[in-house]
């Protein structure tokens, strides 16, 4: 079929219509996005995402139905026909999900009988996960633990931000070192120091309560009396006067 040169001029010229990265990369497990923009010409008409070394070979994966979002598998397409821009993402990327593909806008005239459009080639690039994100512990808690002096007073945030890993159970962990651990000790204190004990007005501890006294044991002395001991002095003044009374009461009879 021939074609007159303003044509065949806009066909060679329709690479230029639409632009787009030429190369992205995303990580093993994770998920990317594609932005392409094109001119206001084409604003009405189809996207696609296609894969494949040649644009005219490439096998399509998702395409828009106006600017509503298309999801195929774990790819799919936006176009925001407002800013003249549509945008594919790929999601929970693959090794096998790297290679060669396009973005396109289809274009058609005399009533479907010829048609053509405009792409442009987009590497997609997969690399692994790194090591750093997959076994990420806060440095922070290896110095909480000796000594519980720095580094305290994060936020919940703040926690998430820089000690996340895949694992949820790390996560619970490190909240409960940075705002559980905290928490508990200042209760703990509160409870020490409500139980303390009261000192006197000196400083002085309150004396205890003293013992009741009891009553004492026949044949003990009371406390405080000296016991009496008599001596030979005492002992030879008791016999005379004895003898003397004996005497008295012998000569009354």
């Amino acid at each position: 079929m021939w074609l007159s040169p303003a044509l065949l001029l806009l066909c060679l010229s329709g690479s230029l219509s639409l632009t787009g990265p030429s190369s992205v990369t995303g990580t093993l497990g994770g998920s990317l996005s594609v932005q392409c923009q094109y001119e206001e010409e084409y604003q009405s008409y189809k996207k696609y995402w296609c894969r494949g070394q040649n644009e005219g070979t490439c096998d399509n994966i998702v395409e828009t139905q106006g600017e509503a979002k298309e999801k195929n598998g774990r790819v799919s397409i936006r176009d925001h026909a407002d800013r003249l821009t549509f945008i594919v993402t790929m999601e929970n990327l693959t090794a096998d999900d790297a290679g060669s593909y396009w973005c396109r806008v289809r274009k058609t005239w005399y009533l479907g009988f010829w048609s053509s459009g405009t792409s442009v080639q987009v590497k997609v690039s997969v690399s692994p996960a790194s090591k750093t994100a997959e076994e990420t512990t806060c440095q922070a808690a290896s110095d909480i633990f000796p000594g519980l002096s720095t580094k305290q007073n994060f936020s919940a945030e703040e926690v998430l931000t820089h000690c996340s890993g895949p694992s949820s159970s790390s996560v619970h962990l490190l909240l409960l070192v940075f705002l559980k651990l905290p928490l508990f000790l200042t209760l703990v204190g509160a409870v020490l120091w409500v139980n303390r004990p009261l000192k006197g007005p000196g400083g002085s501890q309150p004396d205890k309560e003293k013992p009741s006294r009891s009553a004492p044991s026949p044949g003990k002395p009371c406390p405080g009396i000296q016991s009496f001991r008599p001596d030979r002095r005492d002992l030879q003044t008791l016999d005379s006067r004895a003898g003397g009374q004996q005497s008295l009461d012998s000569g009354g009879t």
